[in-house]
């Protein structure tokens, strides 16, 4: 695994509230540079309340005894396609340079249909059926409006969509997708040397449109492959919270936010990382760029040979993860959640039409048409390639499961 070049990447704070050409231009450029973009979480996101709300949701389920969560097990045939939860080292997203399987669980929830989930959902989770559609629901409003700034910004004649063009290529009523809303829960480990191999999440990219990650303060790991190197994104760009999850730095477990998502220090609601996903990248010729990232343990890497053995789950009954740890380190746990956003199954991967797009088509030539390397026609077709290379027989048989797993 390559080693952190140990500096932060630098990525853009949009306020995504306007519908500016100017708004839509800073996006562009943002999405075109390094692929990754913070967005404000003000009135055009989603009330922290509700994010914070999914957490504690997260760590009640992550909590439960194995056997709860086995029920809804992606394994299992009542879960459905890609949905369910995955058990430690289920997934593997860089194959090539890893010997053991991702140090994760994550928890996979799929489309809903008349505001119900279409998969069994564990005891922990049920009674929420109703606000876990409805953040769902949130996370996609949130992602038709960065994609309609994205087709202003590309220029989209109104007689081929304009600024809707994407929101008709992901428009629930018209189809399913591969639309995909993940708890992610990475344990702390018994012992704080990780082999240089192992890691929380393997080096990918996400397969979709775009995705959005909330994440919590105080709890850092993922890191995007710049020019220079691998660097880390922080979790709260703006400062809004101490880092060391107290207002003078100190580590006394003071809670990271209080119910409206403020910080201590009086910060505004943290910002939401958004970055974009292989079909944008394909559909816009690789203008907006899919960039790769993963997730890594906190601390420098022992030498090889060094066995992990994850920490017990915390009980069901535990408290909210709210409380941003001092320092990170293996014996910490980390939360967050990523909402994947797909198009249509049916939408056809052809460029966009986009004066910006057919200028970069025709500066590469034909030779430099940037396709699917899989040679898939739609967005299911690409999804299911994906799906088999990354679980081949895991889950429910190869071509079903989900993009690598998108996981971050």
């Amino acid at each position: 695994m390559a080693a952190s070049t140990g500096h932060a990447a630098n990525i853009p704070l949009i306020d995504v509230s306007s519908s500016s050409s100017e708004t839509a231009k800073q996006l562009l450029d943002a999405a075109s540079t390094g692929g990754f973009v913070f967005v404000k979480n003000n009135e055009a996101g989603i009330p922290p309340a509700d994010i914070r709300e999914m957490f504690e949701l997260s760590r009640a389920f992550f909590g439960s005894p194995t056997a709860v969560k086995e029920e809804c097990s992606i394994n299992s045939n009542e879960s459905g396609e890609n949905r369910g939860w995955l058990s430690m080292h289920t997934e593997t997203l860089d194959p090539a340079h890893q010997e053991r399987g991702d140090f994760k669980e994550a928890f996979n929830i799929g489309e809903y249909i008349d505001n119900r989930a279409q998969q069994p959902l564990p005891p922990p989770l049920v009674p929420y059926e109703d606000r876990i559609g409805a953040f769902f629901a949130a996370c996609h409003a949130l992602c038709n409006r960065i994609l309609r700034l994205f087709a202003i910004a590309l220029e989209i004649p109104s007689t081929a969509g304009g600024p809707s063009w994407f929101a008709a290529h992901h428009d629930p009523s018209s189809g399913p997708s591969g639309s995909v809303l993940r708890l992610l829960y990475y344990p702390s480990v018994a012992n704080h040397s990780p082999d240089a191999l192992d890691i929380r999440a393997g080096a990918h990219s996400d397969y979709g449109s775009i995705t959005l990650l909330f994440q919590l303060p105080g709890q850092p790991g993922l890191e995007i492959l710049t020019g220079e190197g691998w660097r880390g994104v922080p979790a709260d760009p703006a400062g809004a919270f101490p880092a060391s999850g107290s207002k003078d730095g100190s580590s006394n477990g003071v809670e990271a936010g209080d119910g409206e998502g403020k910080g201590d220090a009086g910060g505004e609601a943290l910002p939401i990382l958004v970055n974009i996903g292989d079909l944008l990248s394909y559909w816009t010729h690789g203008l907006l760029r899919s960039t790769v990232h993963r997730v890594v343990f906190p601390t420098p890497p022992a030498s090889p040979g060094t066995s992990l053995t994850p920490r017990p789950s915390a009980s069901a009954t535990a408290s909210p993860p709210v409380s941003a740890p001092p320092l990170e380190t293996p014996s910490a746990d980390r939360y967050s959640i990523a909402y994947f956003c797909h198009p249509l199954d049916d939408a056809r991967l052809v460029p966009v039409p986009s004066p910006l797009v057919a200028e970069l088509a025709r500066a590469d030539g034909e030779d430099g048409q940037r396709r699917p390397p899989d040679g898939a026609k739609t967005a299911r077709e690409h999804l299911n390639e994906r799906l088999a290379a990354t679980y081949g027989a895991v889950g429910k048989g190869k071509g079903k499961g989900e993009e690598r797993d998108e996981a971050v």
